[in-house]
């Protein structure tokens, strides 16, 4: 086979955002172990390693790829469409059929640390090994405990659909000999242990980087040193930008106060930004059910995060006649659908509706989230720091694609905003999946 038929293949079965599939064949039968020498947990403490695990496993968001909508918590079931075939994500309750029932702790600290079945099948990288490898085995054993409590449940998802060019396991030998290295995390003795819990929870169980990254064509992350590899990448699968953590351009936080990154991670708003897309999805699952301490060790582990270069550039459109006329329409589409709730100069009001004026997320390039907030509807998370959130209704049917161009084009280049132009070709590409979750 030739070199660039397989750097092909490797890219697309190292994609990230393709559905894993956890569950494997049924491995050989292992010796019998002596059960007689080891300790049984008490009731007591078994009972509070499942309530941590519990907890880890609302902090990792499992629920958030193991459950498909309207069905069982756990369950599998999701499907993610990609270019390369359709993917399933695993039942992971005790059942011993269709779920993994028929685990125990070392099957499960296998596939969270190295990233292999119990059957030693290779798992796709979608399924964040490359972040999960830095959870503990305390930890990990601690979450199984927690799935092995849950209700199990009779589900037997359909196998992920990868196109038979794509579905070669000798690639992903390949892919992470080049890309993965498995290792528990290893606190930096020169920090607090404030900021190393923070660090444990960004770069393992929250496994951020797994969507705020930007990958090469094969599926690594690019041109970060060390571990903080949060600058920002499209997520495969959605038609949404996750922004750069570490560029005061797109989503850093650098210069917020504490309490205000605690704020958003964990109610989904603040004063100076509305999580709203997929990260709605994760603080409404995840996030906001962190304790007050870890949301703060996280706060303070994203405030410390170095500088980086954006990927983003200020490409004003040249103030021609006719871009002065499109940016005039755009501003009458703006008087007529949005200036009711985000004010005639984009200043929106406080805790209601999100400014625009000024706001990084309106100029982020491509325009992709933004057009997606147009077209869905922009609507933070629903959280109990926030439980009726004010939201924006989806506009798909009301305006067309030129027209949702146009009044982007405006506010991202009125009250001081700079951007490019927003085309109607990436609107007609946004409104693909629309309807999807």
């Amino acid at each position: 086979m030739k070199i660039a038929v397989i750097a092909a293949a490797v890219a697309v079965l190292a994609g990230i955002g393709l559905s894993p599939e956890i569950v494997g064949a049924p491995s050989p039968k292992k010796e019998a172990k002596a059960e007689k020498n080891a300790t049984p947990l008490s009731s007591v403490l078994l009972q509070q390693r499942r309530a941590r695990g519990a907890y880890l496993a609302r902090a990792g968001n499992c629920i958030g790829c193991h459950t498909a909508q309207g069905g069982g918590a756990y369950a599998g079931g999701r499907k993610l469409s990609t270019p390369f075939g359709t993917f399933v994500t695993s039942n992971i309750t005790p059942d011993k059929a269709t779920g993994i029932g028929d685990w125990d702790e070392d099957d499960f600290w296998k596939a969270l640390h190295e990233g292999k079945s119990r059957d030693g099948r290779l798992l796709y990288p979608a399924f964040p090994y490359t972040e999960y490898t830095k959870v503990t085995r305390e930890d990990s054993d601690a979450i199984f405990a927690h799935l092995q409590a849950l209700e199990p449940v009779v589900q037997q998802n359909p196998p992920s659909q990868v196109a038979s060019r794509y579905d070669f396991q000798p690639l992903l030998t390949l892919w992470r000999a080049a890309y993965f290295k498995p290792g528990v995390y290893q606190a930096d003795p020169a920090k607090s242990t404030e900021w190393n819990r923070g660090a444990y929870l960004v770069q393992g169980l929250g496994h951020c980087s797994a969507c705020h990254a930007e990958r090469n064509p094969l599926g690594g992350m690019i041109g970060r040193k060390g571990d903080d590899k949060l600058g920002g990448g499209q997520i495969m699968g959605s038609n949404w930008y996750a922004p750069s953590l570490t560029s005061s351009l797109e989503a850093s936080t650098a210069g917020w106060p504490v309490e205000e990154i605690v704020q958003l991670l964990t109610t989904g708003i603040s004063p100076r930004a509305t999580t709203s897309g997929p990260m709605a999805e994760v603080v409404s699952q995840s996030l906001q059910h962190l304790t007050k301490e870890d949301a703060r060790a996280m706060a303070i582990y994203l405030k410390s995060l170095p500088e980086t270069q954006s990927h983003q550039q200020v490409n004003s459109p040249a103030q021609t006649e006719q871009v002065q006329a499109w940016l005039r329409y755009g501003a009458r589409i703006y008087k007529e659908h949005c200036q009711d709730c985000h004010g005639d100069s984009g200043q929106g009001a406080p805790g209601i509706y999100p400014p625009l004026a000024g706001n990084r997320s309106v100029t982020l390039t491509p325009p992709t989230n933004v057009i997606r907030s147009v077209l869905n509807g922009g609507y933070p998370p629903s959280t109990a720091g926030n439980s009726r959130p004010y939201g924006m209704p989806p506009f798909a049917q009301v305006l067309r694609d030129g027209e949702v161009a146009l009044v982007l084009s405006y506010i991202r280049n009125a009250w001081g905003n700079r951007a490019s132009l927003v085309t109607t070709a990436q609107v007609d590409k946004s409104r693909e999946g629309i309807t999807e979750r």
